[in-house]
């Protein structure tokens, strides 16, 4: 719950950033169009299992459309490279094997490069996979018209499972 109000008050205060300081549409170069990013990043899953606490490694590749200057939608893939155990619903223990997340999120830039994503998703993994719900934060800052980079941060809540929350960095390339 700490984690969800953390990014709800971030959230917000990037919205108050935006509207004190307003950039020109010409200005940052977010408008139509696809764009791709690598992300290289770490996940914090907090279980009472037999590992406890873990921070995971992980991959990532987003593939975003945007529509217009402010909204996109983006197919956003993550593989968490470890294998380890988590707690379900405080009692049973379950073993996870490099799991795949996929998630389809609306993307909404909420000003100044920050990118505010929401969207449900699935982690495919051999044993059991979960459907889930995320949200996240981006930070789109240019290295020139055509690459970026972005540093995210982004919740996932399984259902009928655990928690994950994800910091990451990527490169991103618009076309």
């Amino acid at each position: 719950m700490k984690k969800i109000t953390f990014i709800i008050l971030f959230t917000i205060a990037a919205i108050h950033t935006s509207t004190a300081q307003e950039q020109s549409d010409e200005e940052h170069t977010s408008g139509k169009g696809l764009r791709i990013a690598g992300v290289i990043g770490h996940t914090y899953i907090n279980s009472d299992g037999t590992d406890g606490n873990l921070y995971i490694p992980s991959w990532g590749l987003d593939i975003d459309y945007w529509f217009n200057h402010k909204w996109g939608i983006g197919l956003h893939n993550d593989l968490e490279i470890e294998n380890f155990v988590v707690v379900r619903n405080d009692t049973e223990e379950i073993e996870r094997a490099n799991p795949l997340v996929f998630t389809l999120d609306a993307l909404y830039e909420i000003g100044n490069g920050f990118v505010l994503s929401i969207g449900p998703g699935v982690e495919l993994e051999k044993n059991e996979s979960f459907f889930l719900a995320r949200v996240g934060l981006e930070y789109e800052y240019d290295i020139n018209k055509n690459f970026y980079i972005m540093p995210t941060l982004f919740h996932d809540q399984r259902f009928d499972g655990f928690s994950t929350t994800t910091v990451g960095l990527g490169l991103g390339h618009r076309f």
